[in-house]
């Protein structure tokens, strides 16, 4: 990734945080954009979500997303100075499950979580 798609991706990573927090409302799930990858040609984003709730409750966000995702381009078109809003593509971020389920293996078989 270039030093351009890298500060876009930030950008939009930021961006759409404050936009989903003011206008979308997630009930009881704690909603967050962990990453945004940008192809090269700025024109596809591929939006990774953290979902903390149930499998029901994370596909429940990806609907959510997915059904204000041109409002949220449109946001976004006003916010940032692109020639070409990237179209959003939103994605579960199982990274943090992962890690949260690698520690638990860790302590069950007792071993130390800061080595």
């Amino acid at each position: 990734m270039n030093h351009r798609t890298e500060r876009v991706s930030e950008v939009l990573k930021r961006e759409l945080g404050v936009i989903i927090l003011r206008e979308l409302d997630f009930a009881a799930v704690l909603v967050t954009i962990s990453a945004v990858d940008i192809t090269p040609d700025l024109k596809q984003a591929h939006v990774y979500v953290s979902a903390l709730g149930s499998p029901d409750q994370q596909r429940a966000v990806l609907e959510k997303l997915e059904k204000a995702r041109a409002h949220l381009q449109s946001e976004v078109a006003k916010r940032l100075p692109l020639k070409y809003t990237p179209h959003l593509h939103f994605k579960i971020d199982e990274a943090i499950e992962r890690g949260t389920r690698v520690l638990g293996i860790m302590n069950e078989l007792g071993l130390d979580e800061n080595v």
